[in-house]
């Protein structure tokens, strides 16, 4: 029995350092999964498989590849982020998704959050306001293999009409109210998540279930994104 637990043992060990060798990367990738998903309560084995396969170090600046799997955002140019690993799960748990769910992201951004997404749903549409970032976005996930996500260069306050209804949608910048065309567009019983509130300052991230055609609002904590650019900016 015990060279039988020596040599299973010495299996996985050597499994780990194949993995290892292919992926410089995968230790520290399992590493956050273990200690900033799993450690501050992140449950749902979709999310945490997505997180620990997606090579996130592809996904930003050369520059930052080293700090890829450190929990805190990290710049992606034009003055965006990506979001630091646990709010990216915490949000994409948050959605209580289900693999025929339909999903719209507003704020593609680097194409970390889609390709989170497009790992646990059939269908993901996502809209980038800024061209450079939507065009480096695109041609990331295509690389990656995602052909279930879509990207638009757009201004995500409009949503996506020709794709909807969604069983869900993620805004991945702060508004100050919830853009009424994604309400709409939002299927009855949908989930939609945001960090609503100042755009300057801090925000509450905020799940809105929709009921009888309106929102329930639950508040999850306190967070700070970028703003939401465009359309929402605009004086209400």
């Amino acid at each position: 029995m015990r060279i039988v637990i020596v040599a299973l043992v010495s299996l996985v060990l050597f499994a780990g350092l194949v993995a290892a060798a292919g992926d410089p990367f995968a230790v520290r990738r399992q590493a956050m999964v273990e200690k900033d998903l799993k450690g501050r309560g992140i449950r749902d084995s979709r999310v945490l498989a997505a997180m620990g396969k997606i090579p996130r170090h592809l996904l930003v600046e050369e520059r930052s590849q080293s700090e890829a799997y450190d929990d805190h955002p990290l710049p992606i140019g034009e003055g965006q982020t990506i979001s630091q690993p646990y709010v990216v799960a915490l949000m994409t748990e948050a959605l209580r998704l289900k693999p025929g769910d339909r999903v719209l992201e507003i704020g593609t951004g680097s194409g970390y959050q889609a390709a989170v997404l497009a790992e646990i749903v059939k269908d993901v549409s996502s809209i980038e306001i800024r061209k450079n970032l939507a065009d480096r976005a695109t041609r990331k996930l295509k690389e990656l293999g995602y052909a279930n996500v879509r990207v638009k260069y757009a201004d995500g306050y409009v949503g996506w009409e020709e794709h909807a209804p969604f069983d869900a949608i993620i805004i991945t910048a702060a508004a100050n109210h919830i853009p009424p065309p994604l309400i709409r567009q939002l299927k009855e019983g949908g989930r939609l998540i945001l960090p609503l509130g100042s755009t300057t300052f801090y925000q509450t991230l905020t799940l809105a279930t929709k009921q009888k055609g309106e929102l329930t609002l639950e508040q999850l904590g306190s967070v700070a994104f970028v703003p939401m650019t465009g359309e929402a900016q605009k004086p209400r």
